[in-house]
C-alpha cells in the first residue's frame, strides 16, 4: 500500500500533579484511535504524548511528600506511562519537560524572544491560581474565584517577563479567519475570536520568581519560566526542533503538526498562546487544533475527597481494556461533554458488546461448526436479501473514513456497529436452522454462512483502532488477517474454503447490573475511608487553645451584635502609644474610626485596603485620647499574637456579616 503521507498527532502532556482520572485517559486513548485508523488508512503516522513536570503546584506537593521535585515527578510519570500502556496506546514518542534537550531548547527560545523585543520584563500583580498556574484581574474572576478551575485564588505580586502578545494579535486573527479548520469544533473558534483576540489581547506573563521548579532563565537566574511556554513547546523540541537552526531531519519532515487534540479548558493556551510563540519564531503553525470534550461522571464531580474518582485502571478491572476504549470513545459526543457511569458501563457492556458483537461472532462460528465443520465457502446461491447486507458492508469503510476526518468518532464507531447490527437482521432475514433442515437448501446455508463470515471480517478490521485486542480476536476465530482499508470496499475477500476455529471464544460476557454496582460502592467506601485517613494524617500537630467557657447566651443575645464587613480606607499610628493604631474604616456608606491594639502585628501602611470584620454597634470609648467607634475583630493565639479576621471571598464594604 503506498503512504499516502505524514500525519504527526499530539496530546496535550498529561500533568504531573498526580494520577489521571479516567476523563484524562479518554484523551489518550481518543488520540490513540485517530492514530491507529490513519495508519490503517495508509499514513505514515508519528504520535506523540508526554508529561508536563514544571510547575508551582509541583514543588509543593513534593515538599508535602518529602522529596525533591523531580523524585515526584519521576514517580508520577511511571504511573501514567503504565495507564497509558494498560490501554493499549500506541504512542511513537513520549516526552517529559524535564527532557535536558526540552529545557535547552526552552531556554533557547526564552532568549531569542527576548533578544527580538518580544519579551520585557517588568511586574505583575493580580489574583494567582496555584492550580492554573494562572494570573487574573479581579474582574476576570467569576463568582471570586479562577474562571477555568473554579478554585480559589490569592492576591500575588511578582516581577515577571511578559510577552507582547498584541504584538503577533492581528496576524493570528488573519489566520483563523483564512484557515476554518484550524481551531474545531467551531464553537471554540468563536469563543476564542470573541471572548480573547477580538477585545485585544493582553501580555501574557512569561516567568515566575516566587518559586523555583522550573527551567531557569538562563541569563536571569532568579526567574523561571512560565509553566505554559514550557509546556508548549514540547511539540517541536520533541520531534528535534532547534532554536538556532539546526533542527532535526525528523522534524522537518513531521511539523507543521497535523493535529494538536486538546481539552476544552485549555483551548486558550494552545489556539493563542501557541500560535503566537511560533509566528515568532518563525515556524508554520498546526494544521488543526481539536479541543474535545469533558468526560464527566454521572453522579456528580469527581472527588478524591468523596472517594469516587474514576481511573482507567479501575474499570479495566471490571470491564477489561477494549470495553473501556468502546465506551469513553463511543459516548463521547463531538462537542458536548459526555457521561460515564456504572450503570451505562454495564447496559452498553451487555447490550452492544455482549449481544449484538459478542452474540453475532458467537453464533456464526458454531453454525459454521454445526453445519460444515467450520468450513466457510461461498456456494454462489444469492437472493435478493443478501444485496444489501453486502452493500452495508462494502459501503462501510467510507462511511467510516467520512466521520474520521471530521474527527466524529463515536459516530465512526456507530457507522461499524451499524454492520454488525445488519448482520444480526440477516441472521433473522434468512434463517439458518430453517435452511438447515432441508438437503437441498445447504449450498444456500452455505453462502448465507459466508456472507456473514466477509461481513464480520469487515467490521472487524475496521474496528480494530478503536478496540484493537478485540478485533484481533476475532480474525483469530475466524482464522484470517484483519484487512488494510484499501481492501474494505469490496465483498468477497474471505477465502472460500477456509475453516474457523472449533471452539469459539466468548468476545465479552454479559454483566449483572446489581453485583457491579455493589462492587464499584464498596470500592468508593474503601477509598473515602483512605481519603479520610490521608486527611487526618495531614492536620499538623499543631498547639491547640481551650477557653475558659462563658455563660450561654439566646440568639436575642447575639443579634444585639451588628457585625460587618469594613474596608480601611486610611490608618495612622496614635501618638504617644506603642499598640494602638488609628484606622478609618469605610461600612457601608458611612466611615468610622476605630482603634485597636494590634501596632505591634501590623503597620500602618499594610492596613490600608484590607477588608476586615467590625463590630459596629460598640459604645464609642476613648483609647488614649482618641475616640474609637467600633471594633476590629482578631484572632489570639496561645502567645498574644493577633491576626485580624477577613473575609474568605471578595465582600463590599458593609456586608452583613451573620
Amino acid at each position: 500500500m503506498s503512504v499516502k503521507g505524514k500525519y504527526y498527532i499530539t496530546t496535550a502532556i498529561a500533568y504531573t500533579s498526580g494520577k489521571p482520572h479516567i476523563g484524562n485517559s479518554y484523551e489518550i486513548v481518543l488520540a490513540d484511535s485517530i492514530a491507529r485508523f490513519r495508519r490503517k488508512d495508509g499514513y505514515d503516522v508519528f504520535f506523540q504524548t508526554g508529561t508536563d513536570e514544571h510547575g508551582q503546584k509541583i514543588e509543593l506537593k513534593a515538599q508535602e511528600m518529602g522529596v525533591t521535585p523531580k523524585e515526584y515527578v519521576d514517580n508520577v510519570t511511571g504511573t501514567i506511562r503504565k495507564l497509558w500502556n494498560l490501554m493499549d496506546t500506541s504512542y511513537d514518542n513520549f516526552v517529559r519537560t524535564t527532557d535536558e534537550v526540552h529545557e535547552k531548547q526552552v531556554q533557547k527560545m526564552f532568549k531569542r524572544f527576548y533578544d527580538q523585543g518580544d519579551i520585557y520584563k517588568g511586574a505583575y500583580e493580580g489574583m494567582y491560581c496555584t492550580p492554573c498556574e494562572s494570573f487574573w484581574t479581579e474582574g476576570q474572576l467569576v463568582e471570586g474565584k479562577c474562571p477555568d478551575c473554579g478554585r480559589d485564588v490569592r492576591p500575588a505580586k511578582e516581577e515577571a517577563y511578559f510577552f507582547k502578545m498584541s504584538k503577533y494579535a492581528d496576524r493570528l486573527i488573519e489566520h483563523i479567519n483564512t484557515h476554518p479548520e484550524f481551531i474545531q469544533p467551531v464553537s471554540r473558534k468563536n469563543e476564542m475570536m470573541n471572548n480573547f483576540l477580538l477585545p485585544g489581547l493582553q501580555d501574557l506573563c512569561v516567568s515566575r520568581t516566587s518559586f523555583k521548579w522550573g527551567i531557569p532563565v538562563d541569563f536571569d537566574d532568579s526567574h523561571v519560566v512560565y509553566v505554559w511556554l514550557d509546556a508548549l513547546a514540547n511539540y517541536i523540541t520533541g520531534i528535534g526542533y532547534d532554536c538556532d537552526g539546526n533542527s532535526s531531519e525528523q522534524y522537518k519532515k513531521l511539523w507543521p503538526a497535523d493535529l494538536h487534540l486538546i481539552g476544552k479548558d485549555i483551548i486558550r493556551f494552545h489556539t493563542i498562546y501557541w500560535p503566537i510563540f511560533l509566528m515568532a519564531l518563525g515556524e508554520p503553525l498546526p494544521r488543526q487544533i481539536f479541543g474535545h470534550p469533558w468526560l464527566l461522571q454521572g453522579d456528580g464531580k469527581m472527588s478524591k475527597s468523596k472517594g469516587n474518582v474514576l481511573y482507567a485502571d479501575d474499570l479495566v478491572d471490571f470491564f477489561g481494556v477494549d470495553a473501556v476504549r468502546y465506551f469513553v470513545l463511543h459516548e463521547m459526543p463531538f462537542e458536548n461533554d459526555g457521561v460515564i457511569s456504572w450503570e451505562l458501563m454495564v447496559e452498553r457492556l451487555n447490550s452492544d458488546l455482549a449481544n449484538t458483537l459478542g452474540n453475532l461472532v458467537n453464533r456464526t462460528i458454531s453454525m459454521s461448526n454445526k453445519y460444515f465443520g467450520g468450513v466457510v465457502c461461498d456456494k454462489g446461491v444469492t437472493d435478493t436479501m443478501d444485496e444489501d447486507l453486502k452493500a452495508v458492508a462494502a459501503g462501510a469503510y467510507d462511511k467510516v473514513c467520512g466521520k474520521m476526518e471530521e474527527l466524529r468518532v463515536a459516530d465512526a464507531i456507530t457507522e461499524i456497529f451499524t454492520l454488525f447490527k445488519r448482520c444480526n437482521k440477516y441472521i433473522d432475514e434468512t434463517e439458518p436452522w430453517v435452511l438447515a433442515r432441508d438437503e437441498a437448501g445447504k449450498d444456500r446455508l452455505s453462502t448465507v454462512l459466508y456472507n456473514l463470515v466477509e461481513s464480520i471480517v469487515i467490521g472487524a478490521s475496521l474496528l480494530e483502532p478503536y478496540m484493537p485486542s478485540t478485533a484481533a480476536r476475532i480474525a483469530e476465530q475466524l482464522n484470517t488477517a484483519l484487512r488494510e482499508f484499501g481492501d474494505l470496499r469490496g465483498f468477497g475477500g474471505y477465502p472460500s474454503g477456509n475453516k474457523v476455529t472449533e471452539k469459539p471464544e466468548i468476545l465479552f460476557a454479559r454483566l449483572d447490573m446489581k453485583e457491579v454496582v455493589e462492587k464499584a460502592d464498596a470500592l468508593f467506601a474503601a477509598r473515602r475511608a483512605e481519603a479520610e485517613k490521608e486527611a487526618e494524617a495531614a492536620v499538623p500537630d499543631e498547639e491547640v487553645i481551650d477557653l475558659e467557657p462563658k455563660a450561654e447566651i439566646v440568639y436575642d443575645d447575639f443579634a444585639r451584635l451588628q457585625f460587618q464587613v469594613g474596608e480601611i480606607i486610611a490608618c495612622e499610628e496614635v501618638p504617644k502609644s506603642k499598640k494602638l493604631l488609628c484606622s478609618r474604616v469605610r461600612i457601608g456608606s458611612q466611615v468610622k474610626q476605630i482603634v485597636s491594639g494590634i501596632k505591634q502585628y501590623y503597620s500602618a501602611e499594610e492596613m490600608v485596603g484590607k477588608k476586615v470584620m467590625v463590630l459596629v454597634n460598640l459604645k464609642p470609648a476613648t483609647l488614649a485620647g482618641v475616640v474609637s467607634e467600633g471594633m476590629l475583630l482578631c484572632a489570639e493565639d496561645g502567645d498574644g499574637n493577633l491576626a485580624l479576621l477577613t473575609p474568605e471571598k471578595p465582600m463590599p464594604a458593609g456586608a452583613e456579616i451573620s
